[in-house]
């Protein structure tokens, strides 16, 4: 193997590359550290001083290469805002990005660092954020009462599209995209279809 003499920037940008180009080649399952430094011109300690565990490698290679989506549409409609949202979030999940999430998740049931990996990159997210200004603009126009949520419901559009891709591959249909948001989160966040405010329960 020949190594090539990089710092900084350019060395992190080398093995992303080489991490990504294995991931979309072999799978998580064959990623190694040694076949990594290998493709990247590197040696398999710059790669552990940067990235302690294979887990962090192929999170923050699939970060760079497939950012998760931020943009909040603007649709006019609740129920067409978050259909779009999480059609952009299956579109750019990728079919790479769920095959590493369901190795990184069979990873955890082994590995302690697997499981903090996979936890940080989660609490790393902005899609709570997402929905969190599509549910203050329906209050806005009176499709909910209140865009006050639970972060946990902002997570969870997110978290099913996530599991569905795991569960039965990709890319996710279009009738599990609008079951997951006509059965479950349109429902849990008091949507009123029409457009008239819900009722405030009675006191007491």
């Amino acid at each position: 193997m020949t190594v090539t003499r990089r710092r900084g920037q350019r060395l992190d940008d080398a093995i992303l590359d080489a991490t990504w180009q294995i991931l979309q080649e072999a799978g998580y399952a064959r990623l190694t550290f040694e076949a990594v430094a290998a493709l990247a011109g590197t040696s398999r300690p710059v790669l552990n001083r940067r990235w302690p565990t294979r887990a962090e490698l192929a999170l923050a290679a699939m970060e760079r290469a497939a950012p998760p989506v931020v943009a909040a549409p603007a649709t006019g409609s609740l129920r067409s805002d978050l259909v779009e949202l999480l059609r952009q979030a299956v579109n750019g999940f990728g079919a790479v990005r769920g095959e590493v999430l369901a190795g990184l998740l069979a990873e955890t049931a082994r590995d302690p660092d697997a499981t903090a990996a996979v936890r940080a990159w989660i609490a790393r997210s902005t899609t709570g954020d997402t929905m969190a200004a599509i549910l203050a603009g329906a209050a806005e126009r009176g499709e909910i009462r209140t865009a006050d949520v639970p972060a946990r419901v902002l997570r969870l559009p997110f978290d099913l599209v996530r599991n569905e891709a795991i569960r039965y591959g990709l890319p996710v249909a279009d009738d599990a995209i609008a079951s997951i948001v006509d059965d479950v989160v349109l429902p849990l966040v008091g949507h009123t279809c029409g457009g008239t405010p819900a009722a405030a329960p009675p006191p007491g």
